[in-house]
């Protein structure tokens, strides 16, 4: 490939707010695509609120979060209440657009006469996506949906933590930025068809089954089994030893993932024998006797300094890493060689890019995300 903006052509509107149409929107305008954000008047996304931090430091405007998921797109403010304005949003659309994503609230691109059926059959071409909560059928279809809400109803918080403690959940919203990528990957595979056809569609995704598709494994060992997960702490239901120990000044993740690996971890901590006890030759019986083996490595563990470990395992190929701090992971040398770590055009912010490169190259910080209306008129016009 010669260019890392692949989607070049592409014309995106993105009716969408908090997280999970945002961060669709960033991946596809990161990938060269024409995006559009529209924000209602006033207050605009809410994701301008979450904040401090604010970008650019000092500044109350606008969340550092709101820059995070929104850069590399135009924006627009379109009160789609208004009559004239709705028409010349659906102008824009039937004229320009090649992709809507949204993630309004169940019926309300109907109700405003933005509903998918319509617009195709003005426009065969056009890719519409939507993204809800639960999804596009059943009786909790009209419902709405946040990510810590999901991760508890789709099963993932119940396998959170350690048994006796309360439930949960992942700080980082995985079911919002996961349902994001579904949805890139849904506009993808039917613009690749739009390409074979001539004609666009319906893509449907949702946070609650973004959660199904997470629990994939989970779900298939219950169903398989009939037994619930236990909770592991920072261990795997199925694996054993694969979870962090606490060496003498910190944790270190140690993913002993096979009988092979087991074995060398073994012989490493000083205890070479565990490799040859019927209880533990084999992954069934070291998950099964979790509780006696994983008390016996640890006591071996805590007796030295995680980068003594860390050296030790490494040299004889067992994976094993630090439970790095933030600054600990920004500061390190893989993640600047890597240079997914991006500064904004303006000097003023430092963020994550895509995690994607072509032919070595990785898409670039463009643009700063938009300010409120910056491109209303540009788009739209006066």
């Amino acid at each position: 490939m010669s260019s890392t903006k692949p989607l070049a052509g592409m014309k995106v509107l993105e009716i969408g707010h908090s997280v999970a149409a945002p961060y669709a929107g960033m991946i596809l305008g990161e990938l060269g695509a024409d995006v559009v954000k529209l924000e209602n008047p006033g207050q605009g996304d809410y994701a301008r609120g979450w904040g401090p931090p604010f970008s650019p430091p000092g500044q109350s405007e606008t969340a550092t979060a709101f820059h995070v998921f929104n850069r590399g797109k135009r924006g627009i403010v379109a009160d789609l209440a208004d009559d004239a304005t709705r028409a010349r949003v659906r102008r824009l659309i039937i004229e320009e657009m090649d992709v809507v994503l949204h993630n309004l609230k169940p019926g309300a691109p109907d109700r405003l006469g933005l509903g998918p059926e319509g617009l195709l059959a003005e426009k065969p071409s056009l890719i519409f996506c939507n993204i809800g909560a639960f999804g596009a059928k059943g009786p909790l279809n009209t419902l709405p949906g946040y990510d810590p809400l999901m991760q508890a109803f789709g099963g993932l918080m119940s396998m959170l933590g350690e048994d006796g403690r309360p439930p949960v959940r992942v700080p980082v919203s995985v079911m919002d930025l996961g349902t994001g990528m579904w949805t890139v990957i849904g506009i993808l595979a039917a613009h690749a068809e739009r390409g074979r056809t001539g004609r666009g569609g319906i893509v449907d995704t949702s946070l609650f089954e973004t959660s199904c598709a997470w629990m994939g494994l989970p779900i298939g060992n219950y169903l398989a089994s009939g037994n619930l997960p236990v909770r592991a702490g920072s261990g795997v239901a199925e694996i054993a030893p694969y979870q962090a120990f606490a060496c003498a000044d910190g944790h270190l993740m140690i993913a002993a993932g096979n009988d092979n690996l087991f074995r060398k971890l073994c012989g490493v901590v000083g205890r070479a024998g565990l490799a040859d006890d019927p209880r533990f030759v084999k992954n069934a019986g070291r998950v099964e006797n979790r509780g006696v083996l994983i008390d016996m490595l640890a006591a071996a563990l805590v007796r030295d300094t995680r980068a003594a470990w860390q050296a030790k395992l490494e040299a004889v190929g067992v994976p094993c890493g630090p439970v790095q701090t933030l600054d600990q992971v920004v500061a390190h040398p893989q993640t600047a060689a890597l240079g997914i770590l991006q500064t904004s055009p303006d000097g003023g912010l430092r963020t994550i890019g895509l995690p994607l490169s072509f032919d070595g190259q990785r898409p670039g910080y463009a643009t700063m995300a938009p300010g409120l209306g910056e491109h209303t008129d540009e788009v739209l016009g006066g």
